[in-house]
């Protein structure tokens, strides 16, 4: 997941573990909940701040039609704050 700077028309202060935004997945936006993030590196993260790639573990609310590999979008607000890409699917 690449977290938008400011200047990119994101969030201007980090967000944690817990983090409840909207991700938009093809045509469906679902709540969802970020519970662990990776850095790039493999070490655990324990914030992000703006203009970070990262990797994140999250669990939607509902269930929706997913596969890996499908992009997404990470929504607060009515603004675009992320982007990313699908990895994993864990049941």
């Amino acid at each position: 997941v690449y977290v938008l700077k400011k200047e990119e028309g994101g969030r201007h202060t980090p967000f944690f573990a817990g983090y409840r935004p909207q991700f938009y997945i093809r045509t469906t936006d679902v709540t969802g909940q970020i519970t662990a993030f990776t850095a790039e590196d493999g070490s655990n993260v324990e914030m992000v701040m703006p203009g970070d790639n990262i990797q994140m573990t999250g669990e939607l609310i509902c269930p929706v039609a997913i596969e890996q590999g499908m992009r997404f979008a990470i929504r607060e607000g009515g603004r675009t704050i992320g982007a990313g890409v699908v990895s994993k699917i864990i049941e």
